[in-house]
């Protein structure tokens, strides 16, 4: 199993491309199955989910190509099979995203109960409800959900009980061929949302709203495929934006849409990094600057992300000042705070919320990641401790970081991959 040895600590410095967005691209991905011709995706990046979604949607019977500039194309036009395996979507909770538009285009789908990290409950109730709501007989048999409408999709009116994200994707590709207006309301407003809902219009769909708490869809006969650019991983972004700020560097994002950050940047800012940003760049300078800690409570967007909550406890840890995190998006998420007290971190807990004083040293060690976000806050705080650490069970990282060591190595970092 892989490893990654950090020495620090390190002074992150230098340009970095952002990849596209892993959020984005695996309801893409899924959404492909809806398309009766090819769709060749760019900006896709190559990630173990990506790597999973794409044999996912082989053993249906899609064709998968790749050209010599990374571009996936992908032919749905011809789906043999109408079940996800417990083998691939074990690992994936993403997974659970083909319901949708297998029940819409084809009347059936079999979908194993998912997997992916455990960092608490998200239950599929939700996505069932609303596919009900939308005429189809769902039952859940031997693990699976088995979902049938023969006769097709039928509009509604539903109202999602929880803002949920894959639940909001689920079910808006479910709705795009059903017969009449469907309006999902309490819809995640997320950008990962808005970019599917931007790729179904461009392949003939009629969606307005994306981005809202509203949306609504006019049900069509008949999707086609299209070329169509992935938008950029604002998670990856601020995950690097950190690492610059608590190592005392600079740091220059490219090929980023700051638009999606205006949260994460104001408390950046707040923690007193000096931000400013282009169309299309994001610059983070600390150099010379105090690293002040900052309260912060995770939220739907376009509030601050519970994905870059691991990363600025990290920040808070070692800051000056008393800092206080509350995670109210998922229940089981400070799995990493264990792992940062090996490193010498000290943090109070208290339900949801994860209290730091500040001004910690921390000291390199033996530690665990215990999924994707986790892993991505232990490198951080591998950058700024002294001596060496090792990250051990980083296919979590692979999940949803492409070339993390690659990219941070050319920061400046003092990073390797280890196999044993």
């Amino acid at each position: 199993m892989d490893k990654l040895v950090i020495c620090g600590p390190s002074h992150i410095q230098g340009e970095v491309d952002i990849s596209g967005s892993k959020n984005a691209a695996l309801p893409i991905l899924m959404g492909c199955l809806l398309a009766q011709s090819p769709v060749t995706l760019s900006n896709v990046p190559h990630l173990r989910d990506v790597t999973t979604s794409l044999q996912l949607l082989a053993t249906m019977g899609c064709e998968v190509m790749m050209d010599e500039n990374l571009n996936i194309t992908l032919d749905c036009s011809v789906v043999h099979a109408k079940e996800a395996p417990y083998e691939l979507v074990k690992t994936m909770r993403a997974s659970i995203l083909v319901m949708g538009p297998l029940l819409a285009r084809f009347g059936e789908a079999k979908v194993a109960l998912p997997g992916g990290c455990a960092i608490g409950s998200r239950p599929v109730d939700i996505h069932i409800q609303g596919m009900k709501q939308m005429g189809a007989d769902i039952q859940i048999e031997d693990g699976f959900i088995v979902a049938r409408a023969p006769n097709g999709l039928q509009a509604t009116d539903f109202s999602m009980p929880v803002v949920t994200v894959t639940g909001t994707e689920n079910l808006l590709m479910a709705a795009v061929m059903a017969k009449g207006k469907t309006i999902l309301r309490n819809a995640a407003c997320e950008p990962e949302v808005v970019d599917l809902a931007n790729f179904l219009n461009a392949m003939g769909a009629k969606i307005t709203g994306a981005g809202t708490p509203d949306i609504e869809i006019e049900g069509v006969a008949a999707l086609e495929g299209v070329p169509y650019r992935v938008i950029p991983d604002r998670i990856e972004a601020g995950t690097y934006l950190a690492a610059a700020a608590v190592t005392q560097g600079c740091v220059t994002l490219t090929k980023v849409d700051p638009s999606h950050l205006v949260a994460v940047l104001e408390k950046f800012e707040q923690a007193g990094a000096l931000v400013t940003h282009t169309q299309d760049t994001i610059t983070l300078d600390m150099r010379g600057r105090q690293l002040k800690a900052v309260d912060i409570e995770t939220q739907p967007y376009p509030l601050f992300p519970t994905d870059m909550q691991a990363q600025f406890l990290v920040m808070n840890a070692i800051a000056q000042g008393k800092g206080r995190v509350v995670e109210t998006i998922f229940e089981n998420r400070y799995m990493h705070v264990a792992e940062l007290e090996k490193m010498g971190a000290a943090i109070r807990m208290s339900g949801n919320e994860a209290i730091t004083l500040g001004a910690n040293k921390l000291i390199g060690a033996e530690v665990m990641a215990t999924d994707l976000r986790a892993s991505a806050c232990l490198i951080i705080a591998a950058l700024v401790a002294e001596g060496k650490t090792t990250v051990s069970r980083i296919y979590h990282i692979d999940r949803g970081y492409e070339r993390i060591e690659e990219k941070f190595h050319r920061l400046g970092a003092n990073i390797q991959r280890l196999s044993s």
